[in-house]
């Protein structure tokens, strides 16, 4: 699994730009308010999920969005949705619950998780995320973080959660 120096090495080769703020450790996005305070962009809610057909999905969204897991499915064309498991989570995006982020993207080298981006995080520049653990946060402009996406080959499905519908 690639750790935070392993990310961070990947964003100097493909010419992203970052910066990262520690902090204490934040399990949900209720916490580190005054965290977030400090940093302009869109602070994201990232949820592992697991489908009824054994499909794995990432979301990552604003912090505020709503999203309905129950209607979901619909929208996305995936079968029942629910939370992950731990050990799947840990073998597929190389983090905890608590550290769930879009950079874990970079540990699914088996292109087992479909990632489903929020329209208004898509709209969001920068966006933050935990840099594989929940002990900082790592800012990249919305341009950077879709050229992380194209290097490992991930094309987001984006979900207007306002409408639930997808949009891109």
């Amino acid at each position: 699994m690639k750790t935070r120096a392993d990310l961070f090495a990947f964003f100097e080769a493909h010419g992203i730009q970052a910066s990262t703020l520690d902090h204490p450790p934040v399990f949900r996005v209720e916490e580190g308010l005054e965290i977030k305070k400090a940093l302009p962009g869109g602070h994201t809610k990232n949820l592992f999920l697991k489908d009824a057909k054994g499909q794995l999905w990432l979301i990552s969204a604003l912090g505020e969005t709503t999203i309905d897991l129950k209607k979901l499915h619909t929208v996305i064309g995936s079968g029942r949705l629910s939370f992950g498991p731990e050990a799947m989570m840990v073998e597929t995006l190389g983090v905890t619950p608590g550290s769930v982020t879009a950079f874990g993207l970079i540990n699914d080298t088996e292109g087992r998780i479909r990632f489903v981006l929020d329209k208004a995080l898509a709209d969001s520049d920068p966006v933050n995320f935990h840099p594989l653990g929940n002990d900082a946060t790592t800012a990249v402009s919305q341009a950077d973080f879709r050229k992380f996406l194209a290097a490992l080959g991930v094309e987001p499905m984006i979900v207007d959660f306002a409408a639930m519908e997808v949009v891109g």
